[in-house]
């Protein structure tokens, strides 16, 4: 007896033992569910790293080995006045009132906080005395202050407008708390908002509200499956919290398409008049069979973000990987078993006033528009590619000049509290100690000829406007000494990673010529830097990977070298035109 896993073969087997193919599919759809609810949490972080040990990497691990330990999340309260100076007693209640709040909260919360009237330090008071930070450092990793933030940021919610005081909280995790809010926003928006869209094209393409169902509930199901196995996999490798949106966007997209193919297929064969087994083999043997190869092409696309040695990269590729292996899974296995359950009633709660206006569209396409421009392509075949390409690639000309980043603080909407605290850090405080530039010193740092560079160094940032005041600290050895500089920018903007890299290319080769002691630059502004340089640096990697493949694979379907070829110049040309657009 032969056994096949072709698609016409597992998609008749489903179809032969439709229930138990549904039962199975219950089961493992019970079980994602079960592994979502106990491990996705875990398997999630907020927090993104590159795998290829950049200088941001180095400065970081050396800080935690050598002076500081592991890395804490440093934040900051700012609270203002409009009548009032810092010198004055009701302002100093009132910073002390909240101090004493978030010290409240505990050390498995807050790990330490201080003030001005605590510390002394004229550097938490603004230039006109009317501002003050608040200091605090939140206990455990990102992960753990991402998640206790909301603690601290009710303190300051509560706090903010009081006796007419305006009180904000920026930093690492109050930033990250309002991107999740507005992430968990949009993605609602875009729930509510994608779905009645799709069913509705859904309906006018298949003219039966039962058809047009059909596909977003398959799509929903591999959703769930691609979260299980993520949920999974995130127990042994880092996995970013964008992996989730990742999966709900292609699963949508691929698990909708891959069902509105077959079914349309057999749809198109139970009218020709085949059985219903019959018609699910021919579905099989060519929508199901493009599915695969769909499938295949797409997930080998997504294997070249494998390469890139940045954990972001890698989540998203993961995420959009199993969401489309699931979809195809589904489609192969779990729709064949449900088309035979429900043979013709696909077809039921009709709307005939789509399928009449479906029919004359079609009677309509001899002779077309569509028609029209495909014959006049066909006629002038030379002069139509040229003008095409032609047309491509002044499309993708702007891409050359394309500015890249990661969304930051000052891409968010004014409405957001850490957004008006990075306002006000920036204005007052020179971006104060929340994100500064870190310089790394690895050498005898007590040495005169160190100590000289470090200061010739403070001199040059001084000139710059967006480098603020600066704090030296050296390890007891004396062989590890760190330069903070505050950073009157957004870390993820173009200004600051600008700022660091005037840092590294010329403030410290003019400060540090001639001197003993290894200088590299890290802080969350440096490690943005890092991963532009790292994407703009594996790119045609990346690219060049995926077109070997592509190639590779298309060859084999379709057993020649002119339509590989021909396909990947397309895909040049209309990606290119893309990102240029």
């Amino acid at each position: 007896m032969s056994f096949s896993l072709s698609p016409t073969a597992v998609a008749r087997g489903s179809a032969r033992h439709p229930w138990r193919t549904v039962a199975l599919w219950v089961v493992l759809l019970v079980a994602s569910f079960g592994l979502i609810g106990a491990l996705l949490s875990d398997a999630l972080t907020n927090e993104a790293s590159a795998t290829n040990n950049p200088e941001s990497l180095q400065a970081k691990n050396l800080l935690e080995d050598r002076l500081r330990g592991p890395f804490r999340v440093h934040e900051a309260v700012v609270v203002t006045s409009a009548e009032l100076t810092v010198d004055d007693a009701a302002f100093r209640d009132y910073v002390e009132a909240i101090r004493s709040e978030l010290a409240a909260l505990g050390p498995d919360v807050i790990e330490s906080t201080t003030s001005y009237y605590q510390s002394g330090d004229e550097g938490l008071v603004s230039k006109d005395r009317r501002s003050a930070l608040i200091p605090y450092t939140m206990a455990g990793d990102v992960d753990h202050a991402t998640d206790n933030v909301k603690q601290v940021l009710q303190v300051v919610e509560e706090a903010n407008g009081k006796d007419r005081f305006t009180v904000y909280s920026f930093g690492i995790a109050s930033v990250g708390n309002d991107f999740n809010e507005a992430l968990e926003k949009d993605l609602q928006r875009s729930e509510f908002g994608t779905l009645p869209v799709a069913l509705l094209i859904l309906v006018l393409v298949f003219g039966a509200v039962s058809a047009a169902v059909l596909p977003i509930f398959f799509a929903f199901g591999a959703i769930i499956l691609a979260v299980a196995l993520t949920a999974l996999i995130g127990q042994q490798f880092q996995l970013t919290f964008f992996v989730t949106n990742m999966i709900f966007m292609m699963g949508l997209a691929v698990g909708i398409d891959y069902c509105l193919f077959i079914i349309s297929r057999f749809r198109e064969e139970r009218a020709r008049g085949l059985a219903t087994e019959d018609a699910i083999g021919v579905a099989a043997s060519t929508a199901g069979r493009a599915v695969l190869f769909s499938g295949m092409t797409v997930i080998i696309a997504l294997l070249g973000l494998l390469i890139v040695p940045q954990t972001i990269f890698r989540s998203l590729a993961a995420g959009a990987i199993l969401v489309v292996l699931a979809s195809v899974f589904a489609s192969l296995t779990l729709l064949p078993a449900v088309l035979r359950l429900l043979g013709d009633r696909v077809n039921s709660l009709r709307l005939p006033i789509i399928q009449h206006a479906q029919a004359r569209f079609d009677e309509e396409q001899a002779g077309g528009f569509w028609d029209r421009v495909a014959r006049t392509v066909m006629a002038r075949p030379l002069i139509s590619v040229l003008g095409v390409t032609v047309l491509l690639i002044a499309a993708a000309v702007p891409y050359f000049d394309i500015h890249v980043g990661f969304a930051g603080v000052s891409t968010l909407p004014d409405s957001f509290q850490s957004k008006q605290g990075f306002l006000e850090m920036q204005e007052k405080f020179k971006g104060g100690d929340v994100n500064p530039a870190e310089v790394v010193i690895d050498g005898n740092v007590n040495s005169p000829q160190v100590q000289a560079a470090i200061e010739r160094l403070r001199a040059i940032t001084a000139q710059d406007s967006v480098f603020g005041s600066s704090q030296f600290e050296a390890n007891p050895a004396g062989d590890l000494g760190l330069l903070s500089i505050q950073l009157a920018a957004d870390p993820n903007a173009l200004e600051g990673t600008d700022a660091i890299q005037r840092l590294r290319e010329q403030y410290i080769p003019q400060a540090f010529q001639g001197v003993d002691a290894r200088v590299l630059v890290g802080g969350l502004a440096a490690e943005n830097l890092d991963g532009y340089d790292l994407t703009q640096n594996y790119l045609p990697i990346v690219i060049g990977f995926v077109l070997a493949l592509s190639f590779v694979l298309l060859m084999v379907v379709f057993r020649s070298i002119v339509v590989p070829a021909k396909a990947i110049v397309m895909n040049l040309l209309s990606v290119g035109a893309a990102y240029g657009l």
